[in-house]
Parts: C-alpha cells; structure tokens; sequence
C-alpha cells in the first residue's frame, strides 16, 4: 500500500530553517504530485506548497512564497519542505500528500503522510 512517512520537524526560534522530508513507497513517485500541507491547533489543513511530477515546476502559497521551498528527487522517492525565516506562524503539523493532479485542493490528494510537528517560538 501507499506509504508517506515525513520527517524533520521540531521545535525552533523564530527566524531558524528547518527541512522537512517525505519518503514515499508503494507508488510510481514520479508520476505523482507532491505537496506538503499544514494544520495548526483549532485551524483547517491549508496548502503549502506543490511540485509537479517531473519537478519542474512548483508552486507556494502567498503565506509561504520566498520563505519556503518544495523539491523532489524521483531518484530517492522524497519530497522535500526546505523552510526558512521560520515565523511563529507557521507552526502546525506539516503534512505531504501525493495526487494524480496539479491542485491546491486537499480533496485532490489521495494519499497522505502522518504527519510532522513543527513548532516556532518567539
């Protein structure tokens, strides 16, 4: 079966990176959209950041764009979250997803990983 195991997360200050990843198995990887999401206490899982299936192209939520950076290596079947000028904010679960399609939507996204913590101080 389709397994997505992320890992990576912690606990940081403010201003730290961190760099998350997401190993997957049980699927052709490279025929699959990757994106990672975040959930934070009391709040609706929101997208994050996707890259297309080649890797080619990529895209981040306003919230996240020039701060974090989604890329894959098909090779090694992992996805990757490099996140940077960590912001109180942006603490939550981070979660990476994988779907036959290039969507924001969580509706798109047919496998899921369990998720990793990740938490900023200030």
């Amino acid at each position: 079966q389709v397994q997505l195991v992320e890992s990576g997360g912690g606990l940081v200050r403010a201003g730290d990176s961190l760099r998350l990843s997401c190993a997957a198995s049980g699927l052709t990887f490279s025929n699959n959209v990757m994106a990672w999401f975040r959930q934070a206490p009391g709040k609706e899982r929101e997208f994050v950041a996707r890259v297309s299936a080649s890797g080619m192209t990529s895209y981040h939520a306003d919230s996240v764009r020039g701060r974090f950076a989604i890329d894959r290596d098909n090779a090694k079947n992992t996805v990757y979250l490099q996140m940077n000028s960590l912001k109180p904010e942006d603490t939550a679960v981070y979660y990476c997803a994988a779907s036959g399609t290039l969507s924001d939507d969580l509706r798109a996204y047919y496998a899921w990983g369990q998720g990793t913590q990740v938490t900023v101080s200030s």
